[in-house]
C-alpha cells in the first residue's frame, strides 16, 4: 500500500541533479575554479599580512566605526585566537564567508529590488525564499559535493543559498517602506524611475539593506562550519574532526574562533547601517572636531580694517 501511494520526488530530484551535472559540467568547472581562485585569494592575502598587524588594522577599523572600546576588544580577542593557534584556520573562514557573503549580497539585492518592483514577482519568490529558510542546512550539501566534489567550492555553493534569503527579503523590505510622498515628489520633478531608485529609494532603505546584510554575514558564519564536512580548510574543518574524533579542546577552541570572527563582523555590519547611534566611534569624534571648527571660523569677529572698509563702502 505504501508502495502504491509513493511519490519518488527525491529520486526525481536526484535524476534532475545528475542531468544538471552532466549537462553543464564544463559550466561547473569554470564556476569552481573562479570561486576556488577567489576564496584563496582571499585568504592568502589575509595570511600574507603579519597577523599582529592585521589584528592592529581591525581594532582601528573597530574604533573607527563604533568605539574605542570595541577597538580594544578586537585587540584582544584576535590576539586569543592567536594563542589558540586558530588564526590560519580563522582567515580561511573569514575569505570563505567573505566571498560567499559577496556572492549573496550580488545576487540577493538586485532580486530583492525586483521583488520591491513587482508585486508578481515578489509573490513568486517569496515561497522559494521560505522553503531555502526552511531546508536543513545540512542538505545544501549534497547538492554542492555532487556538483564540486569537495573543498572550498561547495561550502561557498551551500552557504550562499543558506544565507541568501534574508538579503532578498530585507532589500524588499527597505525599499517597500520608503515614503511614498518622497517617491511622488521625485517623479513630480520629473526623476525617471532609475534615477528614483538610485538617488532616493536606496540611499533611505540603506540601514535596512545593510541589517538585512548583516544576516546574510551572520547565517554565513553558522554555514561556515557545516561547510567543513566538505572538506573546506578553517574552523568548520577543526569542528568536524574534534567531533570525529571527541577532542574536546580542538572543539571548544574553534568554536571560541567563529564566535569571535561572528561578535566582530556582526558589530561592524551594525555600526554602519546606522552610524549616528554610535557617537564615541573615532568618525563620530572627527566629525563633531571639524563641526566645531567650522562653527568657530564663522563666529570669529573680522578684523576691524575688514569692518571699517564694509562701512565705508
Amino acid at each position: 500500500m505504501n508502495d502504491f501511494y509513493r511519490i519518488p520526488i527525491g529520486s526525481w530530484v536526484a535524476t534532475a541533479f545528475d542531468w544538471i551535472k552532466s549537462t553543464f559540467d564544463g559550466a561547473l568547472d569554470v564556476i569552481s575554479l573562479v570561486v576556488k581562485s577567489l576564496v584563496e585569494g582571499v585568504a592568502d592575502g589575509l595570511l600574507a599580512v603579519p597577523a599582529p598587524a592585521l589584528i592592529i588594522l581591525l581594532a582601528l577599523l573597530g574604533w573607527l566605526i563604533r568605539s574605542w572600546q570595541f577597538g580594544a576588544g578586537t585587540l584582544v580577542t584576535l590576539t586569543l585566537i592567536i594563542g589558540m593557534s586558530q588564526w590560519e584556520n580563522a582567515m580561511f573562514t573569514l575569505a570563505l564567508v567573505v566571498i560567499a557573503t559577496l556572492i549573496a549580497v550580488i545576487i540577493g539585492v538586485p532580486l530583492g529590488i525586483l521583488a520591491a518592483k513587482s508585486d508578481g514577482f515578489s509573490a513568486v519568490i517569496r515561497p522559494i525564499l521560505d522553503f531555502m529558510q526552511t531546508m536543513p542546512s545540512l542538505v545544501y550539501l549534497i547538492p554542492a559535493v555532487t556538483f564540486f566534489a569537495v573543498g572550498f567550492v561547495p561550502g561557498v555553493f551551500a552557504t550562499v543559498l543558506f544565507a541568501l534569503p534574508p538579503g532578498v527579503r530585507f532589500t524588499e523590505l527597505g525599499i517597500r517602506g520608503v515614503d511614498a510622498e518622497t517617491v511622488e515628489a521625485g517623479h513630480a520633478f520629473g526623476s525617471t524611475p532609475g534615477k528614483i531608485l538610485r538617488g532616493i529609494q536606496l540611499p533611505l532603505a540603506m540601514p535596512t539593506i545593510l541589517a538585512g546584510i548583516n544576516q546574510v554575514i551572520m547565517l554565513a558564519l553558522s554555514m561556515a562550519v557545516i561547510a567543513g564536512m566538505s572538506g573546506a580548510n578553517g574552523l568548520g574543518k577543526e569542528v568536524v574532526a574534534a567531533l570525529a574524533t571527541l577532542n574536546i579542546a580542538k572543539g571548544v577552541e574553534a568554536g571560541l574562533a567563529v564566535v569571535i570572527l561572528a561578535v566582530f563582523l556582526d558589530r561592524i555590519t551594525a555600526a554602519l547601517g546606522t552610524p549616528a547611534e554610535y557617537t564615541q566611534s573615532l568618525r563620530s569624534t572627527l566629525a563633531r572636531r571639524r563641526s566645531a571648527r567650522r562653527t568657530a571660523s564663522r563666529s570669529e569677529p573680522q578684523p576691524a580694517a575688514a569692518v571699517a572698509s564694509a562701512t565705508a563702502n
